[in-house]
């Protein structure tokens, strides 16, 4: 039998390590997978008109992003005024009249960034805003007692911070006692319904008892802190010697920062108990929730502030009137919370009833199934929407100009009538400014919201 030569084909050593084909390694890799591979085929008419579209929409792009980069750079870099050592002020500007005027905004960034405030009080604003970016940087990075950290900012900080910028007027002895007569009732009248809290918490009172707990927690808490609010603020303002500064010297970022922060941090639990009540199975509920969110979402921010500025006095007692801030901050939040709502109520009708279920066989209340299942999910669903919602709270604080309050906004177009400074470009600069200032802190907001979603994110584990 005649031999023949065998062939071998189980491959017995290891074959070359190619290199990846160009066009999906490197620069050219990534051109051709985001650019080019869009508009390079034309196998087909139709695949070769979308190709051409592809192209021109591409190249007016790529022009647009160009012209707008370049022309951002020379007003801003190449032909703008830095500096004005000899203070020429308006005429330092003239040097240079096509490109930015950066010394306006260094003459006019103390009050950019803290209205009318006086300086030698400043240091209080300076404070406000040190606590609160230690406590956000806190509550950002893994750093140790996250929980007790975010228990002062939602609660402690809020009182130190009223104190430090606003003060507190005691500066008699008369004023002590005035505190002290009206704040006792209320903390007496708070420990008897705490008590009446914790025994109906611990099952005394039966079911019965057990379904009103949370409503005498909230009201507890609610006269706690009307009748100890007074009192911590005194003592802070005793222990500080501060004095007050009316709200309305405050302005620029400090107001923005106010208003954004009283809203985000007030707007948020108000909306989930709006949406809670807007799933209610209780008739008196659910209409008054539904009510309240369809006119606030169908009244524009501005009308709900005029309407808190001007026309709310008038549904009061005579001579009874509150702080404009405060009516605004008010009116911010309602609005917000309207908003809030929906996108919370989103967030629960996304959770499975199984949930509720599993939930309710394990013997849990309704607040209880609230707290410890479904709202975390639904929060947790809806965390675009919610911080979608924060960003545009911040952004419309500029509405607050209305009323005459001066936030960041308004403080740049009150700076642009000093004729010292009256140039072209004195206002193209301004704006550009107070724009990198709102989107720094949009821009950071919505980074912090992509970095939760991702943490939180549980379709890979």
């Amino acid at each position: 039998m005649q031999e023949h030569e065998t062939d071998h084909w189980v491959r017995t050593h290891e074959a070359p390590v190619l290199p990846a084909p160009p066009t999906e390694v490197g620069l050219r890799g990534w051109l051709w997978r985001n650019i080019f591979a869009s508009m390079s085929d034309f196998t087909s008419p139709g695949k070769a008109v979308g190709s051409v579209m592809m192209i021109l929409i591409t190249v007016f792009a790529a022009y647009s992003l160009v012209w707008m980069t370049w022309t951002l750079l020379d007003f801003a870099v190449f032909n703008a005024t830095f500096s004005d050592p000899e203070g020429l002020k308006r005429e330092a500007c003239f040097v240079n009249p096509t490109g930015a005027c950066w010394p306006f905004v260094q003459a006019k960034w103390y009050q950019f960034m803290f209205g009318f405030y006086p300086e030698e009080n400043v240091w209080r604003v300076k404070l406000s805003m040190l606590i609160l970016a230690v406590g956000i940087a806190w509550l950002i990075f893994p750093l140790p007692h996250r929980g007790k950290v975010a228990a002062f900012m939602l609660t402690g900080f809020p009182v130190l911070a009223f104190v430090l910028l606003n003060g507190m007027p005691v500066e008699e002895d008369g004023d002590l006692g005035h505190i002290f007569a009206g704040a006792w009732f209320p903390l007496v009248l708070a420990a008897v319904i705490f008590a009446a809290w914790w025994l109906a918490n611990s099952g005394r009172f039966g079911d019965v008892g057990s379904a009103f707990a949370p409503a005498l927690l909230i009201a507890a808490s609610g006269l706690a802190l009307w009748g100890g609010l007074p009192l911590v603020t005194m003592a802070i303002d005793l222990a500080l010697g501060t004095e007050v500064v009316e709200t309305n010297k405050w302005g620029g970022l400090t107001i923005t920062l106010v208003v954004a922060i009283f809203g985000i941090v007030i707007s948020l639990p108000v909306g989930m108990l709006l949406a809670l009540g807007r799933r209610s199975n209780a008739p008196i509920i659910k209409y008054t929730s539904v009510i309240f969110i369809e006119v606030v979402r169908g009244i524009p921010l501005i009308s709900v502030l005029f309407f808190a500025s001007a026309m709310l006095p008038y549904f009061l007692e005579p001579g009874v009137d509150f702080n404009k801030l405060l009516r605004a901050m008010i009116g911010v939040v309602l609005f917000a919370s309207a908003y809030m709502a929906e996108v919370i109520r989103g967030g629960l009708q996304a959770i499975p009833k199984g949930q509720y279920e599993g939930g309710m066989s394990l013997g849990l209340s309704f607040w209880q199934q609230m707290r410890l299942i479904i709202m975390p999910q639904a929060l947790t669903t809806v965390i675009p929407g919610i911080v979608n919602t924060f960003i545009g709270l911040f952004k419309d604080t500029t509405l607050v100009l209305i009323i005459s309050i001066f936030d960041l906004l308004g403080i740049l177009n009150n700076t642009l009538k000093d004729p010292e400074w009256s140039t072209p470009t004195t206002a193209y600069t301004g704006y550009l400014t107070i724009a990198l200032i709102y989107w720094v802190f949009c821009f950071g907001m919505s980074r912090y919201s992509v970095h939760m979603e991702r943490k939180l994110d549980r379709s890979n584990r």
